[in-house]
């Protein structure tokens, strides 16, 4: 064997390592799985079509046939995994899952004419069922979910009543726990588990009949055909093709390998550097989590927590999701002239061949979206669009037959089985958290720490996402996170518009009245314009009890509920580091199998290149990006784009030709110009002509062969 045939079998089997199946597929346990994948979509189609179940019945069926399937899919040891003992083990997890479910649906009405009163086999049961979610939960993600879980639920029970200070917790008997945690729509099978079975199984599954139809190679290809030919082309082509398939497949990991595979080496043709090549093609795929219409599962998470339609989240985040995809592109511009990459030739077709080949392949989006803009509910639309993918391609040579479908059902339940298994567990830390209260207790301190500083809490929610990042996948993380920080970031964020509210002296009438309880001379002034100071002074004396009211009174409901999108939007971007973050960042470790590059020093280059997942949520935070008029929002992105290019130009030092020190801290001082929120359009246009010039400038400083 050559020694590159050995580097290549490597490479496999360091992707093979990422990946959740570890049995062999072609075996007894395989087909079981497969035909349980595809009876288990099926069932849940039928839940989120014709079904009549109750909703914590469809739950617990949800958890128990994801945990039957996990259970075969990731065995208890992966170095024995086909062993007998192993695959014996797995099956009676694997059945104690389903006894519990059965059990919950069997005596229900019996534990309820008991009075809630547990018997024997009532305990017995909770614990099992628990036990299993922490197991199944290890298994996929890795000891710190369930880590944090056990945390939680003995501070409920157990030691919370002998701490001191805010965090101090009477406690719960352990009876009332486990019938919050499991018998209740509380933990297990509350809102985070009803969003798992309808909208992210839904989803998930039409990603993988697009990508069983065709879509996948058909989004490559056109991405080869839309930027392969220029300067730099490959790293152009990763960012796209990243972009439109994380727009279908939702997972960045997935996403880094299925692009990767191609990208990288292409960029690495080309003349990037491959520590580069793998951190683009990560931070990319990173991107994938932002983009709708599937956003992996925070969009649906989202519309959950703050009861705005999945349509309005998806259609408000387009624009940040390109924006964040234009500044990894910024760096793929810069490396190529740095690095002074040549066109490759990748043998790609004309446009129009491959679309006309693989045309059919935008329908079901088409189709999806169409759907979703006519009010039909986020499922139906999935629903209907997975039968269209299957109609789409019947206009192509490559039509999905009985078996392509089938395949197509049984993917995607094993797509779905970590984040079931991952939604369903976290529901016993966001239940512990609603127990306790813990959630405005957080708040609170956080607010205290920061001071009443936006920025520093941002800071601080940053700092609390890294950390949690390196131990919780993305969702999990973004769900911990919004439950504790989300309230403080936005009674912040609301302040701070009623805050501007009083400096123009358009504090609304009802609102005035509030102000008088505390100081009736406060009337006067607030009829009139204001200095910040002032405004900021009389909103201190308001008691936090009605501040909740003052700012019902003085902010219009669809203003309050797009501050509360924009908080949860921050974290929602500020949880996605954790791809690329070290030392626990497996879109970068993906890319740097790929790539051949030390994982460590790749995920810092991936890092720096996703610095957008922490300079866009700045403008959802002091700016309308998030739910302005079309023009504040147009403007915003306008002047984000120059600032972002500016702001690479500082980091790397490089535009077009090398920036020496004062021309650098020049580019410097243009982005924050562009993207500091002075509100003063005048300014933005100083800075923005600013940069251009420097922009053009530096096409004198590049070498005379790069030109």
């Amino acid at each position: 064997m050559s020694a590159s045939n050995e580097t290549d079998q490597q490479t496999a089997e360091k992707l093979k390592a990422m990946e959740l199946t570890q049995r062999d597929e072609k075996g007894g346990t395989g087909r079981f799985i497969y035909w349980a994948g595809v009876l288990f979509a099926l069932a849940h189609i039928y839940f989120n079509t014709l079904g009549t179940l109750s909703e914590l019945w469809v739950s617990a069926i949800h958890f128990s046939g994801f945990a039957l399937i996990c259970a075969l899919m990731v065995p208890l040891s992966k170095k024995h995994g086909n062993a007998r003992w192993t695959i014996a083990v797995d099956v009676v997890i694997g059945l104690v899952a389903l006894g519990t479910t059965a059990y919950l649906i069997l005596f229900e009405d019996a534990l309820y004419a008991r009075g809630v009163h547990f018997n024997a086999t009532d305990w017995v049961v909770a614990v099992a069922a628990i036990l299993v979610a922490l197991e199944m939960t290890r298994r996929t993600t890795g000891w710190f979910i369930p880590s944090l879980i056990v945390f939680s639920l003995t501070y409920v029970f157990w030691w919370g009543q002998y701490i001191e200070g805010m965090f101090n917790f009477p406690g719960l008997s352990l009876e009332t726990v486990l019938y919050r945690s499991y018998f209740s729509s509380e933990g297990m099978f509350g809102s985070i588990a009803r969003i798992s079975w309808t909208y992210v199984f839904m989803f998930i599954l039409f990603g993988a009949f697009l990508v069983k139809s065709g879509a996948g190679d058909f989004i490559i290809e056109l991405s080869r055909c839309a930027a392969g030919r220029m300067i730099g082309g490959p790293g152009f082509v990763a960012v796209l093709g990243s972009g439109l398939m994380g727009s279908v497949s939702g997972s960045s990991v997935a996403n880094t390998v299925s692009t990767g595979v191609i990208t990288i080496p292409l960029m690495q043709k080309a003349g990037f550097p491959a520590r580069f090549a793998a951190g683009v093609e990560a931070a990319a795929s990173t991107g994938g989590q932002l983009m709708p219409p599937v956003m992996g599962a925070g969009a649906f998470i989202m519309a959950s927590y703050t009861q705005i339609p999945y349509v309005e989240i998806i259609a408000i985040a387009a624009l940040p999701a390109l924006l964040y995809f234009l500044s990894v592109g910024f760096y793929v511009r810069v490396e190529a002239r740095r690095s002074h990459a040549h066109a490759v030739e990748m043998h790609t077709r004309p446009v129009k061949e491959v679309l006309k080949e693989g045309w059919h392949c935008l329908l079901p989006l088409a189709v999806l979206v169409g759907l979703l803009i006519y009010g039909f509910t986020p499922t139906y639309a999935a629903g209907i669009s997975i039968i269209s993918v299957v109609l789409a391609s019947w206009l192509s040579p490559n039509k999905m037959g009985l078996r392509d479908i089938l395949d197509a059902l049984a993917q995607g339940s094993k797509n779905m089985a970590t984040t079931a298994m991952l939604l369903v567990a976290v529901g016993l830390v966001v239940n512990v958290v609603a127990m306790t209260g813990i959630g405005n207790t957080f708040s609170l301190m956080v607010t205290d720490w920061a001071g009443g500083s936006l920025f520093i809490t941002l800071v601080l929610v940053a700092l609390a996402s890294l950390v949690l990042g390196m131990g919780l996948p993305v969702t999990a993380a973004y769900i911990v996170l919004a439950t504790l920080s989300a309230p403080a970031l936005y009674s912040l964020m609301a302040e701070r518009e009623l805050i501007e509210l009083m400096v123009n002296g358009n504090l609304p009438e009802t609102a005035r009245a509030i102000f008088m309880l505390v100081d009736p001379n406060s009337l006067t002034a607030l009829a009139a314009p204001m200095s910040e100071a002032q405004a900021t002074g009389l909103l201190e004396q308001v008691p936090a009890d009605f501040k909740g009211q003052l700012l019902d009174m003085a902010i219009d409901a669809e203003k309050l509920a797009m501050i509360l999108l924009a908080a949860h939007m921050i974290i929602f971007w500020l949880s996605q580091d954790s791809n690329v973050t070290p030392p626990v960042c497996l879109t970068a470790f993906a890319a740097a199998a790929i790539a051949r590059t030390p994982p460590m020093m790749t995920g810092f280059t991936a890092w720096k290149i996703a610095k957008g997942l922490y300079i866009v949520p700045l403008l959802f935070a002091y700016t309308g990006f998030i739910g302005g008029s079309i023009e504040e929002v147009l403007t915003v992105f306008f002047f984000g784009i120059l600032g972002l290019y500016a702001f690479v130009g500082f980091m790397e030092g490089h535009l077009e030709g090398p920036l020496n020190i004062v021309l650098r801290l020049f580019s410097g001082l243009c982005a924050l110009g562009l993207l500091y929120p002075h509100g003063h359009l005048t300014y933005d246009l100083i800075a923005a002509v600013a940069f251009i010039a420097l922009f053009v400038y530096s096409r004198r400083l590049a070498p005379a062969e790069a030109v």
